[in-house]
């Protein structure tokens, strides 16, 4: 990006306006694949662990703080700039999500049952299109609420997960 930067100056300084404009729209596009770099990071956690989730039936306050905070970072991600216009739509998550699926399962697989299965059989054993499903229930909530409400958004959402209304009890109890 250094050097992008050094030559979009040279190309102004020399009057160079088109060379200029090009190098602005290639910072564009490696900014946008940046961003959509670290929201795909964010997706990947949240995948993880809705297959703890549901393999395990339970939904650990670890869990749910997971879940909440990729969720609300891929909201603060999400939104362009203007406030306006989102760099994933809220119908264009399934080829991320199917593209993360695989690699989220490897990952969960270290962890699910404190390691008991293989990737292979914890791939075998998940409902992958519950998980997606499950994913996109969060995901449309990053376009419905502001960051403040997404917090008692997504709890709501969890208490509907597999051992989320055990969870929800919990957290009530100790109130």
């Amino acid at each position: 990006m250094t050097q992008e930067l050094i030559n979009l100056r040279t190309s102004i300084l020399e009057g160079r306006y088109q060379d200029a404009l090009v190098i602005v729209d290639e910072l564009e596009g490696m900014s946008k694949q940046a961003i959509l770099r670290n929201i795909q990071s964010f997706l990947l956690r949240l995948l993880i662990h809705l297959i703890k989730n549901q393999v395990e039936q339970r939904l650990t306050n670890s869990w749910a703080a997971s879940i909440r905070d990729s969720i609300r970072q891929i909201k603060k991600l999400n939104l362009q700039d203007n406030k306006t216009a989102y760099y994933v739509k809220s119908d264009e998550w399934q080829p991320l999500l199917e593209e993360e699926l695989d690699e989220a399962i490897y990952q969960a697989s270290l962890e699910v049952m404190d390691g008991e299965y293989e990737d292979l059989e914890l791939a075998d054993l998940v409902n992958k299109d519950r998980v997606i499903i499950d994913a996109h229930k969060l995901l449309n909530l990053t376009y419905l609420y502001s960051v403040k409400e997404l917090f008692s958004a997504v709890n709501k959402s969890l208490a509907e997960l597999p051992g989320g209304k055990e969870w929800e009890t919990s957290r009530s109890n100790k109130k």
